[in-house]
This record gives structure tokens, C-alpha cells and sequence, in this order.
């Protein structure tokens, strides 16, 4: 998530969701909450918004085409919301750049992890693979069926990658004595690049079809 320059306050290393709730907006937009520790939201330059923005758009365009087909499927495609991982309680949550969940019972309501079938994560340059690598296992660790990454061409304002994750549902085989770090993981099952001539093209969580030139800055 990319957001405004806010000058950061000295703050607790944890906060419940009604300490933050109590923190100006400009502040309280800039933090996420894992499992009640703060985590600072890095900024990301102009182009993160941009494609956020798109690539949020064509989501929605392939979401609405799928339930003109399928009216029993319900989706709602969304950009920088919160998702509270757990069932209940608000202390624990991620906030990507983009998400497509099941349509929930009324308005106004939480998004939880369990409504959730696709997270996404644009890439700015302050993006560290620790960073990464952490956010992402948390996607899996409540069991998000699909993850995107969005790498952001560093010598122009263009996508240079988008690379899809499905969760895997069951751990290959390890080295005898080795068990998995995380007990559920992303596999990167497609990647596409501007050199791509037929675009995104992708059958999950419903058909996904998204031009190149729709994306362009």
C-alpha cells in the first residue's frame, strides 16, 4: 500500500483496534495491526497508485462479466481495505492494494479473511523481500486461495510483472528431518510481462482477461 507523507508519531509498539481508531485518519491510514503490533506502511511514489488503480478496475470489469453469466456468484473487487484475519476482533489486520471477496450480507460491514479469494500487492522500490515475504505468509496463513504481485518497472512508469500464487493445499515432499517454515504457502503458478502480446489472462477466481494496453501509465 502506498500512502500520503504523515509525520510519524512516537507510538507503543502495540496497539488495540480502539487505540487506533482514536489516532488522527492520517495516522491510523499508515499502520496495520498484526496481531496487535503496529506495522508502518511503507510509502510507494505516484505510479503505485496509478496502477493500483487499474489493475483494481479491470478486476471489476472481469468480476461483473462473470455474475452477468453466473448470477449465482457474488463478487465485490476493492482497493486498500482492511482485512481483519481472524473470525472475530479487530486487532489483526492487512490492508492490501487490492481484493476480491465473496459479497457480504449487508453494508458496511468487516471484511474477513474467510470472504476473501485474491489479495494483491503492488511493488513500489521501497519494497524490502523481507517485507514481502512476511505479508505474504500471512495472506496464507488464513487461507487466501489467491495472491498477486505487482512489480513496478524501475526505469519507467510501467508494470514489468504481474505473477500469480495459488495456496497450496498440500506440502511436497522435504528433506527427511526438514519441515515447512510456515504451515501454508503460496506457489507461483503464472507470470506476465508487457512482452506478453495476449495480456493477463487467468481462470481464477473467475476468468480474468486484462490487455496490456488498459494498464499503461
Amino acid at each position: 500500500m502506498a500512502i500520503p507523507h504523515t509525520e510519524r508519531p512516537d507510538l507503543p509498539e502495540y496497539l488495540t483496534w480502539e487505540q487506533l481508531e482514536r489516532l488522527p485518519e492520517e495516522i491510523a491510514e499508515q499502520i496495520e495491526l498484526w496481531d496487535g503490533r503496529v506495522v508502518w506502511l511503507r510509502r510507494g511514489p505516484g505510479e503505485h497508485q496509478t496502477f493500483t488503480r487499474r489493475l483494481t478496475n479491470e478486476l471489476e470489469r472481469a468480476a461483473r462479466k462473470s455474475m452477468a453469466t453466473e448470477p449465482e456468484q457474488c463478487w465485490r473487487v476493492n482497493l486498500e481495505t482492511n482485512v481483519f484475519m481472524s473470525p472475530t476482533g479487530k486487532s489483526n489486520f492487512l490492508t492490501p492494494d487490492f481484493v476480491v471477496h465473496r459479497c457480504l450480507d449487508g453494508p458496511y460491514q468487516d471484511l474477513r479473511a474467510s470472504d476473501v479469494v485474491l489479495v494483491g500487492e503492488v511493488l513500489s522500490p521501497s519494497n524490502t523481500q523481507s517485507d514481502l515475504e512476511a505479508k505474504k505468509g500471512r495472506y496464507a496463513s488464513v487461507g487466501i486461495p489467491w495472491y498477486w504481485e505487482v512489480s513496478l518497472d524501475r526505469d519507467s512508469s510501467a508494470i514489468a510483472m504481474v505473477r500469480a500464487y495459488a495456496l497450496e493445499v498440500e506440502h511436497g515432499r522435504l528433506t527427511e528431518g526438514v519441515r515447512p517454515l510456515r504451515p501454508a504457502n503460496y506457489l507461483a503458478v503464472r507470470e506476465w510481462t508487457p512482452a506478453d502480446p495476449g495480456g493477463i489472462e487467468f481462470d481464477f477466481p473467475f476468468p480474468i482477461t486484462i490487455p496490456w494496453t488498459d494498464l499503461e501509465f
